[in-house]
């Protein structure tokens, strides 16, 4: 591993020009031994991130008044810790090719922003793009990969989530993995994120390239409709959850598959929130915010910071949950936890409130990916309502409920 020290002081341009070509060429010599970093993201990712909510109106004060909101607001002690500024941070490139944050966004330039937000004990990140231009139509990363993952590590970011906007001619598998080697030879433990948006299906590709990799195309704070906008759809809530059929074998500690940050605070109904956390923490979904930290009602704390459900995402295990049936617009979801628990969920994706009835000595729960099996007729597990804390009985008896429209029952059964 190489680390770079780029002090230029006071010599020629012309003696900086090769000081800096030579410094970046020592580094991209070492790509033949680049790899991804060990031991990042062991559980999906937990944070806060700008884009979902305020889309390309960032500046540093807003990153300092959510790193503090983060903490003040009890979402740091929940598990939250990366607070993220997604596109248009990016300002220019000097004479030699570095990139320099909006002066007029960021006065302070960046190290000083990381600074602070790890004084807070939380952590950074950054965006980026492949292209040569971001999807704001900002500076990308293409053709300057080494460069920017050394200025990334100088100014002390975490975290970066990685664009695919403006890549024409670009192979996927090559561009994203020049990038991880690119932050590998800086030196920087920096988690990568893979924003591609699952066209190029980086579930077969990405585990020892990335940390975490889309799956869909942008999410919207809708639970049901689709937003079409000519040349692309922003996606719902279900219909991002319907494109995760088929990849669970695909994640676990480290590699996480990832179904687009949440909206849960951004308009949706309570029940709607409710149900999408849930249904996130189920999947083993990175768990990115994308509300105002500093204005969140009551319900909107209770949802994101619920920390029985979180714990159901950031089960050791790193196994994501599956959709055990589906009747009448009720699905029910399991997971299997450590200590041989498990989550289970059932979704009512429909405006009606839905009677759903489990007889579990009639059911057994058998998951072939984690090896674990519920033999309910010869195991007993007490039940909890992870949303009001109550206890619901033991499997020995019939599961009878009304799930509420667009809601969720969301349960943790404990082995006994």
């Amino acid at each position: 591993m190489v680390k770079a020290k780029l002090s230029v002081g006071r010599i020629s341009f012309a003696m900086k020009s090769v000081f800096i070509v030579a410094a970046v060429m020592m580094v991209a010599s070492t790509a033949v031994m680049a790899q991804k970093f060990k031991g990042l993201a062991l559980t999906p990712p937990m944070g806060w991130n700008s884009w979902n909510r305020f889309g390309p109106n960032v500046n540093e004060q807003m990153i300092r008044e959510m790193a503090d909101a983060m903490v003040s607001s009890g979402m740091k002690a929940a598990g939250y810790e990366f607070i993220n500024i997604d596109d248009t941070w990016e300002g220019y490139r000097d004479s030699l090719g570095f990139i320099h944050a909006d002066t007029a966004r960021f006065p302070h330039g960046m190290k000083a922003l990381a600074d602070y937000v790890h004084s807070r004990g939380l952590k950074l990140g950054i965006y980026s793009d492949c292209g040569d231009k971001t999807c704001a139509g900002r500076i990308g990363s293409r053709g300057h990969e080494y460069q920017d993952a050394l200025t990334f590590a100088k100014w002390g970011i975490d975290y970066l989530k990685y664009d695919w906007c403006n890549t024409e001619g670009l192979d996927p598998v090559g561009a994203y993995t020049t990038m991880r080697d690119a932050l590998y030879a800086a030196g920087r433990p920096i988690v990568f994120s893979i924003c591609e948006w699952g066209n190029s299906k980086p579930w077969l590709w990405a585990e020892n390239v990335g940390n975490l990799w889309r799956t869909t195309g942008d999410i919207s704070a809708n639970f049901d409709r689709n937003i079409d906008h000519g040349t692309w759809t922003q996606l719902s809530v279900m219909s991002i959850l319907d494109l995760q059929s088929g990849l669970r074998k695909y994640a676990g500690p480290g590699h996480w598959n990832d179904p687009d940050m949440l909206e849960v605070g951004n308009g949706m109904t309570s029940s709607e929130d409710r149900a999408h956390f849930s249904i996130w923490c189920m999947l083993a979904a990175p768990l990115i915010s994308g509300n105002d930290l500093r204005d969140m009602s009551a319900g909107t704390k209770e949802i994101l910071e619920n920390r029985e459900v979180i714990a159901v995402d950031q089960d050791s295990l790193g196994i994501e949950g599956f959709r055990y049936s589906s009747d009448d617009s009720v699905e029910v979801w399991f997971k299997p936890l450590e200590n041989g628990d498990w989550a289970m969920c059932f979704l009512n994706r429909s405006l009606t409130p839905k009677k759903a009835r489990f007889d579990f000595q009639k059911e057994t729960v058998s998951d072939s990916l984690s090896g674990r099996n519920a033999d309910f007729s010869t195991t007993v597990y007490s039940l909890k309502n992870l949303w009001t804390g109550k206890g619901l009985g033991t499997t020995r008896r019939v599961l009878d409920t009304v799930v509420p429209g667009h809601d969720v029952l969301t349960l943790r059964l404990i082995k006994k």
